[in-house]
């Protein structure tokens, strides 16, 4: 029973620095938000069974390195959740560009959230806070939406002043 204990004190410590490393890795410079959700989303879904597509609406724009960074984990975030909890048959990722905003849409066909665990989280689990607080860091607007049975959506806007790297001109 003891060695049992031990080895499960050892997979959850594990388990805890491969999630502090990932909320801390970083995109590559140079690389597309839409390259990297995608890679990520490909290699999550792919196993899982699930399909998954990534589209961009508009022109797309470069963005500022670190705000791409932010974008990207708070994408990530809303992709891992959807492949872990939702029990989707299809993850759909949409990144629209603007002269105002870039808008980050993450959206599943699962079995969705209640609005508890929308408000607050589930004990234990920091992704949705993570979400958040990433997204008050940038001054963007974070929106989730969900309901038992009709999929979840997560909606991220950030304005043009603060997404791009090049402001575009009026």
């Amino acid at each position: 029973m003891m060695e049992k204990a031990l080895d499960r004190a050892d997979q959850v410590l594990l388990e805890g620095r491969n999630r502090v490393r990932d909320l801390r890795a970083e995109a590559g410079p140079g690389q597309e938000l839409s390259e990297l959700i995608a890679a990520c989303g490909r290699d999550l879904a792919q196993d899982q069974g699930i399909e998954f597509t990534v589209a961009v609406a508009g022109t797309a724009q470069a963005l500022d390195p670190i705000v791409r960074d932010e974008i990207y984990q708070i994408g990530r975030e809303a992709v891992v959740n959807a492949v872990r909890h939702s029990q989707a048959s299809k993850i759909e990722v949409e990144i629209a560009f603007s002269p105002a905003i870039m808008h980050l849409r993450v959206r599943d066909d699962g079995i969705g959230t209640d609005q508890e665990t929308l408000d607050r989280g589930r004990p234990g689990h920091w992704g949705l806070s993570g979400m958040r607080e990433r997204a008050q860091k940038l001054g963007a607007h974070l929106s989730l939406w969900s309901r038992p049975g009709a999929g979840t959506e997560i909606d991220l806007v950030v304005p043009a002043k603060i997404a791009f790297a090049v402001k575009p001109r009026k």
